[in-house]
């Protein structure tokens, strides 16, 4: 009660009972309230803020643009929220990733991941950046495992029947009870010197080694290089100019609680299906059945809460081009029936566009470009390299695609395709035929009245091409 947190109530030591008599003081409660109150909401707004953080995140093109959100937020929920703000479609290859730009390294921040976390090891004094961009090969390898693991650099201990089907070979890397090993030659970097040698290594759950004695794998010849459990696996932006390895498939090991340049395990494969390999199956060790989680969430959430109304569902196709109407039940047919559509829409606009003058060339041509220059997949002022490198980082996976004006010939454009984790160039040539301009790829074989036209027969159909067109490479701006 307030009479007992009286200090008149109190006698000090060596004084003397009268004086309690004297003056009463005012209650320590009634006296204190104000202090506590402000002690109160002081701490309440630490609490707030101290719950959201503000971070900046790149573009490819270097475009920035600063978030606020909280403190537990994962790589996911970051690629949602650019995703939404951005009006994105979102087929679940935006990805987040990690720059060290002083170290001239980056990595594919899982999606699981705390960004915070990941932010918590950066120097003060490094250059770290985080990206927002396209990774088509983020999740590839549990639908195309034998494209990323070649059956010479894969070994299952008490394997009895050789070859490996899709799902045993990644259940085999899921499973914590079966060993697989990657093992081939990588170059390697010496500690504290420019030079690069050639070893043997192999890949355990245990960890990275490399053998001192030709292939052998005995326990006595094979040298620990490092283990995941505090490290992660970076890909080199620049491995030749920058680290001087023998080609630009570099890949390294960085310990997370270092920044320093000597702490860095560099090595460099001689190919990219080589380095992939490796870099996947290092991912893979470290999280394990977690990685395919993050894999299988979009897709479980699509099924549990469908975004298609009642009414969508409810939609059939039709066929309205004969006599009588008809409903289409072949998908394929569906699909082709659309993309016609489109095209004699398109064709019937090309003709009211240039109805209003003379028909000309140049009339077609100009209200073509107008249509192209829109596309997502069109990258009009890019170069050879510039194409080759936004294909790389958007995912060396087969139908990587984009289209872009040619540099030596300003009169034709360029389909730049990833095949077999290499990037191929196409000339698209314009063909006049009667005062009519026309795309083609094969020398006039195949004709399109205009560029999106091409892109929609070639997702289609393969033709000249090695695989068909699937996934454009995309820039936006945050």
């Amino acid at each position: 009660s307030p009479a007992t947190l009286r200090p008149g109530n109190v006698t000090p030591a060596g004084s003397s009972s009268r004086n309690v008599g004297l003056r009463p003081p005012r209650p320590f409660w009634f006296k204190m309230s104000p202090v506590l109150c402000v002690c109160v909401c002081v701490c309440v707004c630490v609490c707030v803020f101290s719950t959201a953080q503000v971070i900046k995140v790149y573009n490819e093109d270097n475009t920035s643009r600063a978030v606020e959100v909280p403190s537990d937020i994962t790589a996911r929920d970051i690629c949602q929220l650019f995703v939404l703000k951005n009006h994105c479609v979102d087929d679940h290859s935006w990805t987040l990733f990690q720059q060290l730009s002083h170290l001239h390294i980056e990595r594919t921040i899982e999606d699981h991941e705390s960004v915070m976390e990941v932010q918590s090891a950066w120097g003060m004094d490094s250059d770290c950046r985080l990206y927002f961009r396209k990774n088509y090969a983020k999740y590839e390898f549990f639908n195309k495992p034998l494209e990323f693991f070649p059956e010479h650099m894969v070994s299952v201990s008490g394997e009895t029947n050789g070859l490996m089907n899709h799902s045993q070979l990644i259940q085999t890397f899921l499973k914590s009870s079966t060993c697989p090993e990657i093992h081939g030659y990588l170059h390697a970097k010496d500690q504290g010197r420019k030079s690069w040698k050639k070893f043997y290594f192999v890949l355990r759950r245990s960890g990275l080694y490399f053998s001192n004695k030709g292939t052998s794998k005995e326990p006595r010849h094979l040298q620990f290089i490092a283990e995941f459990s505090d490290s992660d696996v970076y890909t080199l932006l620049s491995a030749r100019k920058v680290h001087g390895a023998p080609t630009d498939y570099g890949f390294c090991v960085k310990p997370n609680k270092s920044n320093s340049p000597r702490d860095l395990k560099l090595l460099c494969a001689d190919d990219e299906q080589t380095r992939t390999c490796w870099v996947t199956a290092m991912r893979l060790f470290k999280y394990g059945m977690q990685l395919y989680q993050n894999f299988i969430q979009p897709h479980q959430k699509q099924k549990t809460s469908p975004m298609r109304s009642i009414s969508e569902n409810s939609l059939v196709a039709m066929d309205f081009s004969g006599q009588k109407s008809r409903v289409i039940e072949n998908p394929s047919e569906v699909l082709s029936v659309a993309v016609e559509e489109g095209l004699s829409w398109r064709r019937k606009s090309c003709h009211r566009l240039s109805s209003h003058g003379s028909p000309s060339t140049s009339q077609s041509s100009m209200s073509t470009i107008a249509i192209h220059m829109a596309q997502p997949w069109f990258h009009s002022k890019l170069s050879r390299d510039e194409a080759q490198r936004l294909i790389a980082q958007q995912g060396l996976i087969d139908g990587v695609f984009l289209l872009r004006d040619s540099q030596s010939n300003p009169k034709t454009f360029v389909l730049s395709l990833c095949h077999a984790q290499r990037i191929r160039h196409f000339q698209i040539l314009p063909v006049e035929d009667e005062g009519e301009l026309f795309y083609s790829l094969d020398e006039g074989h195949t004709r399109f009245t205009d560029l999106i036209q091409l892109v929609e027969f070639y997702q289609l159909n393969r033709g000249v091409l090695p695989c068909k067109l699937k996934h454009h490479c995309a820039r936006i701006t945050l």
